[in-house]
């Protein structure tokens, strides 16, 4: 089977297209055919092994799986003896923010692992981008105390966390102010923003509106420049760690000596927020942002424009299986 390779950190010319031996599932495996994946962020960290103290988990030298994806969706194309949950041919999609190896014409996975089937009316595309973004930002509401009559603002809200995180805010009742860029107001608009803050246009930490989440969702702001947004008793709360990992520093010391305070979302149950969004799909009320998709085989040109740090939801990565695997 093809499969992208990654044998050493740097750059995403690193990776390599090879060909490698597909696969066999375990007692309680799925055997998978991808059909997409996606680039994210996380997997453009893991190439470049930033920060360095990551490489505790993915690898001192060199990465301890040398295929990367976090995110896929596909059809089971065979089963492990001891499988229950899982038939043959049924459409599913899944998620493992430390690591899948779904960079791949075929992955095996345990049954008990992040996975739902798909909705009949979600693509194979739209079901992979589904994922990580709703993972991140649901661990972001997770905590918080979120309400009805709460005001939130999302920094962000057009890239991959910022929409997923837009989108279940609203779908839990509370009023949302989302910054963006000119050129995405009119599709975060449709995606249930109450106001919209054009970054390009004004500055969003001058806003005269009080808040009572922050939700720094590209990490490209602080606490600092946010601190005056937030009523008392509100949270800031970023996708990253911040300049020194202040972010870390911050969530310890806050609540002991401000009115207002920094949390920090350390992502965890994978598998209940899969579930969460195979519900939203399924209602209809969850929706992927995809901005760009590319073949497997262009997969370089992917990491390159997702590290550009500019795009809009997601970049989806196309399998297509015309040759013998």
């Amino acid at each position: 089977m093809k499969a992208i390779i990654c044998l050493k950190y740097g750059p995403p010319e690193v990776l390599q297209l090879k060909e490698i031996e597909k696969p066999t599932p375990k007692e309680t495996e799925l055997l998978v055919k991808i059909h997409a994946t996606t680039v994210n962020r996380t997997d453009c960290a893991t190439l470049r092994a930033k920060p360095f103290l990551a490489r505790i988990v993915t690898g001192l030298l060199k990465p301890k799986k040398p295929i990367l994806g976090t995110e896929f969706a596909g059809e089971i194309e065979a089963i492990g003896n001891n499988v229950s949950t899982y038939k043959v041919g049924e459409r599913i999609f899944g998620l493992g923010d430390m690591g899948l190896r779904s960079h791949a014409e075929y992955i095996t996975i345990s049954e008990d692992s992040a996975l739902a089937t798909i909705p009949e009316n979600i693509t194979y595309e739209q079901a992979a981008a589904s994922t990580e973004g709703a993972h991140y930002a649901k661990n972001f509401i997770n905590k918080i105390d979120l309400k009805s009559e709460h005001n939130v603002l999302i920094n962000g809200a057009s890239g991959g966390i910022g929409s997923a995180a837009l989108q279940l805010v609203k779908y839990y009742g509370a009023n949302v102010t989302a910054v963006c860029n000119t050129k995405n107001i009119d599709l975060i608009k449709s995606l249930g923003a109450d106001k919209v803050i054009d970054y390009l246009e004004e500055d969003f930490t001058k806003d005269d509106q009080k808040y009572n989440f922050v939700f720094d969702a590209v990490g490209k702001s602080s606490f600092a420049k946010c601190k005056p947004l937030l009523l008392n008793g509100g949270v800031y709360i970023s996708s990253e760690l911040g300049a020194l990992a202040q972010n870390l520093f911050f969530a310890m010391l806050t609540p002991i000596f401000g009115k207002k305070k920094v949390k920090f979302p350390l992502p965890v149950d994978a598998k209940e927020s899969v579930l969460l969004i195979h519900k939203l799909l399924e209602e209809g009320k969850f929706k992927a942002v995809i901005d760009r998709k590319y073949p497997l085989e262009q997969i370089v040109e992917a990491f390159n424009y997702v590290e550009q740090g500019e795009k809009t939801g997601n970049v989806v990565i196309t399998v297509e299986h015309n040759s013998p695997t």
